[in-house]
């Protein structure tokens, strides 16, 4: 088979506090160098899988090199393809959401600010003699997300933002600018932009500048996508790969235990077991001479009361496990 392109994300999304994909493809089985977190390459090796060719891709650019056909497939936020999507009728294909990597697409002015929504602010400038500055780094979502708002259509109409991307301009109302932004976009309101519109995790990073959010366009976490290159053995491939990668990210999500009770009790503790939804699926049971070990496969978050209920009928022996692997 002609080898599958595959695009890794750099920056956020490979960072031992967020994101960690290297991390994930490890846990997924994969053997990758180049990859590590702050010291990626940009040509990677999957070393145990020779139908898979990687680059470091930059978030921003990832959609385009989608649909460009210059990798096949990606991991990259839901937030960087509706950017692109925007304007390329939907070229890009969603394989599967891998739950992580979450954050918010929001709209942001100063905190002394007399707003409390878009549409106050479009309102409250009726009549003003200097252009409306919004600075960000998703300029179509941006412009989308304005001309559908009801105080913008009650001044503007249908009239188009004007949007400049560098040295390109695009638009017919210079009453309302978007300018793009190159990252680290709070810094403009300091410098007299009105509002912007930027992602965000906690909101700590926004209200340290000062700032205050107004609305939220969208959440978006990180998932596996498709460029039109990915057809027929190559999609095949690339749902193998989520499937091993969302298999890592739901093993995450769930201890294996181990424990003993007295073999007349080991049914009694299998029902009891399965009534509170304390196992994926019917505990495993291996019964000895007088004891029954028990293995049951439990979300994390129901550990703490799962245990207080086995040691009711005096569980001994009980052992936790992380698991690296759990595909359903």
């Amino acid at each position: 088979m002609e080898k599958i392109v595959l695009g890794l994300p750099k920056g956020s999304l490979n960072n031992v506090n967020r994101g960690n994909t290297y991390q994930l493809f490890k846990d997924a089985g994969y053997e990758i160098r180049g990859y590590e977190p702050g010291n990626e390459s940009y040509e990677i090796e999957v070393l145990n899988d020779n139908e898979i060719k990687a680059f470091l891709t930059r978030p921003q650019s990832t959609p385009v090199e989608l649909t460009r056909g210059m990798v096949d497939i990606a991991i990259v936020g839901e937030d960087w393809v509706k950017e692109e999507s925007v304007s390329n009728d939907n070229l890009i294909t969603k394989i599967g959401d891998l739950d992580y990597g979450q954050t918010r697409l929001i709209v942001a002015v100063p905190n002394e600010s007399p707003y409390s929504s878009l549409t106050e602010l479009f309102r409250m400038n009726t009549g003003r003699k200097t252009p409306i500055l919004c600075f960000t780094e998703y300029p179509n979502l941006t412009r989308q997300f304005i001309m559908n708002n009801d105080g913008y259509k009650e001044i503007f109409g249908d009239a188009v933002p004007l949007v400049q991307v560098r040295g390109l301009v695009d638009g017919d109302n210079d009453m309302v600018q978007i300018i793009n932004s190159d990252g680290a976009t709070e810094v403009y309101i300091a410098k007299g932009a009105d509002l912007i519109v930027d992602n965000t995790q906690t909101g700590s990073s926004l209200k340290k500048a000062g700032l205050v959010e107004l609305e939220t366009i969208m959440h978006s976490s990180s998932g596996l996508y498709a460029g039109p290159s990915c057809v027929d053995k190559k999609m095949d491939k690339a749902k193998m790969i989520f499937e091993q990668l969302y298999g890592a990210i739901t093993a995450r999500k769930h201890f294996d235990v181990k424990f003993n009770v007295n073999n007349d009790m080991a049914t009694v503790v299998s029902s009891f077991l399965v009534d509170n939804s304390y196992c994926s699926d019917e505990p495993t049971i291996n019964p000895g001479k007088k004891y029954s070990q028990i293995n049951v496969l439990i979300p994390k978050n129901k550990f703490p009361e799962m245990l207080n209920g086995i040691k009711n009928y005096d569980a001994s022996s009980i052992i936790r496990n992380d698991v690296k692997q759990y595909v359903k």
